[in-house]
């Protein structure tokens, strides 16, 4: 399974996914919705988390966070790691409790944080376990619509803020406005994510392209970086080798595959593929070996960088 792209910076806001193990309930009893939002609550005081939403839903939740520290692992870590140790020991049991790894979306909250709240509160209506969000306990629309009293660690205001700046007329306002999507077909705003990991207008993408992804070294088992940083591909890699080097030497095949390796993103296979059926291993080593090659020949540690850096461009 490849690697998911994480994004993380002190304010970064957040739309979390996680599933049960094989789609299984994670909640089984009214004790364990509880002690999963006591876990929340301790997110908060221990790692600074700030909770904007939330719906526990039989095999999964969805999260509406932000992390003024940048330290979302540290927040999931601790909200999935404590919940599976409580739910084992509470049922005499061993293993994950938990699908694999836990779906976080980098949201642009100042466009898409109002929007999302709605599509999470309304969880339940969609999988027929309510007609209305109010119906169900185990969310936090019940705190938006003005029903019930919010925890000191909860935090509507951003969202609200959105609609009113007087919080009854603001509850009011927002209870209509998930009420006018039940029964409607509205837009999934998730099917708007670039990337699996990015959710924002264009400028917001870019801000986080050029201040937190760029320049952040390339994995071949997270290829949802090549959709949101430009890489050159092979073809422009090969004719920018053979135009210093000269066509079909030696010497630019050997630039051309280094260069190939550091810089497309795309994995050794494809690489020896485009090359001529060479084996990833070959490809691999060429690299290990030009490199000594660069070390010993600063003339054309040279000409390799000024390559490097047009291709960049």
């Amino acid at each position: 399974m490849s690697r998911p792209l994480r994004i993380e910076y002190p304010g970064a806001f957040y739309h979390i996914t996680s599933r049960g193990n094989e789609r299984k309930p994670i909640y089984q009893t009214e004790k364990d919705y509880e002690r999963f939002i006591g876990y929340l609550e301790s997110a908060t005081e221990r790692y600074g988390a700030r909770i904007h939403c939330f719906c526990l839903m039989p095999t999964h939740y969805h999260l509406l966070l932000e992390t003024p520290r940048g330290n979302l692992h540290s927040i999931l870590h601790h909200l999935n790691t404590s919940y599976t140790n409580y739910f084992n020991s509470r049922r005499g049991r061993v293993g994950h409790l938990f699908q694999g790894r836990y779906r976080g979306i980098l949201v642009d909250k100042d466009n898409y944080a109002l929007e999302l709240s709605r599509y999470i509160h309304l969880n339940p209506v969609r999988a027929h376990l309510v007609k209305d969000p109010s119906q169900y306990p185990w969310s936090s629309y019940l705190v938006y619509s003005g029903r019930e009293k919010k925890w000191d660690w909860f935090h509507t205001d951003f969202i609200l803020d959105q609609i009113g700046s007087k919080k009854r007329e603001a509850c009011r306002q927002y209870q209509k406005y998930v009420s006018e999507a039940i029964g409607k077909r509205t837009e999934d705003p998730l099917k708007k994510v670039v990337a699996s990991a990015l959710l924002g207008c264009e400028k917001f993408r870019e801000w986080v392209k050029k201040r937190w992804i760029e320049g952040i070294k390339l994995h071949r088992d997270i290829p949802s970086l090549r959709k949101l940083v430009p890489r050159p591909d092979l073809l422009s890699i090969l004719k920018e080798s053979e135009r210093v080097f000269g066509e079909r030497t030696a010497l630019s095949r050997r630039v051309a595959l280094y260069l190939a390796h550091r810089l497309s993103g795309i994995s050794l296979g494809e690489i020896g593929k485009f090359f001529g059926g060479i084996g990833p291993s070959a490809v691999s080593q060429n690299t290990h070996r030009f490199e000594v090659s660069l070390k010993q020949d600063e003339k054309l540690s040279e000409e390799v960088e000024k390559i490097r850096k047009r291709l960049s461009e």
